[in-house]
This record gives structure tokens, C-alpha cells and sequence, in this order.
């Protein structure tokens, strides 16, 4: 009677069979799959707002730089009969003043350009030579001159500049200089009308909006 007792227990505490086996299985690698999934979601969207976030870092660094510049666009008694800014394609050139402390004031040319999807910021030396800054705008820049990235995957910028009582684009800011007489020593140049701001706008690739900004030009 024992015998068959034990017999009957061992019997009970047999192990899995081959089809619980399989079930469970199953069931573990089901859970794993969601959970694989929601790691990577988590992993994707973590990765979207970093990007997010360094892109919304540049263009506040970008636009912060942008209205220092502009504040402190060249004035026509350092830079006479000059255009301070101009505008291209891509592309924006001005003459702004550095203040140093214990120096004059010096000019430099500041070049803002989109190339291969980036926007990059080149200044030149600082100068009060007329002549060495006509060199640095026409683009003979100093060897020591580098691009600064300021923001990626730039699809484009525009820009226009209120002159008198309206928005203008670059071209029409540029007035052909007159004729210079043989006997002159410096080439003349016509006089222009200084812009008072600035209409910058900025699309990004794989965004339809742009994005607009307005800066003052000079000091106010």
C-alpha cells in the first residue's frame, strides 16, 4: 500500500510537457517582442528630441548672433559710400563695427552662407583701412578667416531689406556706380541709401513653413 502511494505522488510531480513547453515559450517571446518594441520607441523618440533640441539650440545661437551683427551694422561716416549689406543667393555680406576695449573702433566683414545644407558664419580681420576692407568684401579674406557652423540641415535662406518705405530685394539695393575720370585716384562710388532692416527667413529640410525674423540695422 506505500509503494503504490509513493508510486502515484512521484507520478503527480512530473515536469512540463513539450506543448506547455512550446506555450510558454511562446508567451516569454511575445512579451519580449513588446517590450522590444517599446524600448525602441523610447529609443527613437529620445533620439527625434535631442535632434529637436540641437537644432532649436542653433537656431537661437544663430539668430542671437544675427541681431548682434545687425545691431552693430557699420555707420556711413566709418564706411562712406559703401553698401554696408548685401544680399545673394544663400547669402548674406555686411560691415559691422568691433569694439575693443582700449582700441578705436574697427570694421570687419561678416559673410553668412548656406552650403551643403549648412549655415556657416566667416568673419574677416578687423580693420580701418577703407581699402583693406573693400579687398575683404569684393572676397579676398584673411587667410585666418574660418566657418563657424552655426545650424544643419538648412534647406535655404531668404532675405530683404527695408529701404525708404519698403521691402527690397539685394539686386534693387545695388546702384551702378558712375564713371571714374582717368585722372582719379580712387574709384567713385554711388551713394546709396542705407537699409534700416532686415527680413531673414529660414526653411529647414523636410519642413514646408519658414521660419521669420526681423532685425533692426544699426543702432536705434
Amino acid at each position: 500500500m506505500k509503494d503504490n502511494t509513493r508510486v502515484t505522488a512521484h507520478s503527480r510531480q512530473r515536469g512540463l510537457t513539450l506543448v506547455e513547453l512550446l506555450v510558454a515559450i511562446t508567451i516569454l517571446a511575445f512579451i519580449a517582442v513588446l517590450g522590444w518594441r517599446g524600448l525602441d520607441s523610447i529609443v527613437r523618440t529620445r533620439v527625434t528630441l535631442t535632434s529637436n533640441l540641437e537644432q532649436t539650440r542653433g537656431m537661437q545661437l544663430t539668430f542671437a548672433q544675427l541681431q548682434s551683427d545687425c545691431a552693430h551694422l557699420a555707420e556711413a561716416a566709418m564706411f562712406p559710400n559703401r553698401i554696408p549689406v548685401l544680399i545673394e543667393k544663400n547669402r548674406l555680406k555686411l560691415v559691422r563695427t568691433v569694439f575693443t576695449d582700449n582700441l578705436p573702433a574697427r570694421l570687419q566683414v561678416v559673410t553668412y552662407q548656406v552650403r551643403d545644407g549648412v549655415l556657416t558664419r566667416r568673419e574677416s580681420d578687423e580693420s580701418r583701412d577703407l581699402n583693406e576692407l573693400d579687398n575683404l568684401w569684393t572676397g579676398i579674406t584673411s587667410s585666418s578667416s574660418t566657418d563657424v557652423r552655426l545650424l544643419e540641415n538648412v534647406a535655404s535662406i531668404d532675405m530683404r531689406l527695408w529701404i525708404k518705405d519698403g521691402w527690397r530685394s539685394g539686386v534693387e539695393t545695388l546702384a551702378p556706380p558712375p564713371p571714374t575720370p582717368a585722372n582719379s585716384p580712387t574709384p567713385l562710388r554711388a551713394k546709396v541709401v542705407p537699409p534700416t532692416g532686415l527680413e531673414f527667413s529660414l526653411r529647414l529640410n523636410g519642413h514646408d513653413n519658414k521660419l521669420l525674423k526681423l532685425f533692426l540695422l544699426g543702432a536705434v
